[in-house]
């Protein structure tokens, strides 16, 4: 009897050892490609489902579109948006990019839209804005665009735009891809680059633009 149980147990441990070696494996796959997986998956739930998804709830909307754009609009009557807030919408005629703008550049924002990057500004600031979105759903357009095409921003507090004038592919680790320092408004738009691949990559498309029109927002520090 003793010897059939410890026989027992040695055929439980070689069992369970590359079980366990399995299970540990995955775990780590998982953790390291999570973030790629992610992309990889909200994607093809859009191209694979028969049914349009519906990501409405997932977020708060405080777009309220207004008419023509005064100079000047006071801090006072702009309010700023928090994260995964809609606050406005990106269009590029004739580019078929046309979609709604966040604040945040996370999944909820990239599966609804594009998104500013936190640690940039919004339009009428003066600074750097840096918008991303993905390359197979609503910043593939970006392959089309040309210098000289103008990118429009509607917010609640100013209609803006800006024209392109140069794209560039980079390695996603150049850090002299975008200025967050500069002291003029800029617009810098990024994707994944090649176009229509699937996950993270290496490069980056990068659509460079100067505003040319939109409302400045004054009483910033007052």
């Amino acid at each position: 009897m003793k010897k059939k149980s410890e026989k027992k147990k040695r055929i439980l441990r070689l069992i369970a050892i590359p079980v366990a070696f399995c299970l540990l494996l995955y775990l780590a796959v998982f953790a390291v490609g999570y973030p790629m997986f992610s992309d990889i998956l909200s994607i093809g739930s859009v191209f694979l489902s028969d049914k349009q998804v519906d990501y409405s709830k997932e977020y708060e909307n405080i777009f309220v579109p207004t008419g023509d754009s005064k100079d000047t609009v006071d801090a006072s009557e702009v309010e700023f948006p928090g994260i995964n807030k809609q606050f406005g919408d990106l269009k590029i005629k004739g580019r078929n990019v046309d979609a709604k703008l966040f604040f945040g550049d996370g999944d909820i924002a990239l599966r609804n839209g594009v998104g500013v990057y936190a640690g940039s500004f919004v339009p009428g600031y003066g600074k750097t804005i840096l918008v991303a979105g993905h390359n197979n759903t609503y910043f593939n357009g970006l392959k089309n665009v040309k210098k000289g095409d103008v990118v429009t921003i509607r917010t609640s507090w100013g209609n803006y735009k800006y024209k392109i004038n140069k794209t560039a592919i980079l390695k996603d680790t150049d850090k002299k891809a975008f200025d967050l320092s500069a002291d003029e408004e800029n617009l810098v738009l990024y994707t994944c680059y090649p176009f229509d691949t699937l996950g993270l990559t290496e490069k980056r498309f990068f659509v460079y633009a100067d505003k040319i029109s939109g409302p400045e927002i004054v009483g910033l520090y007052e």
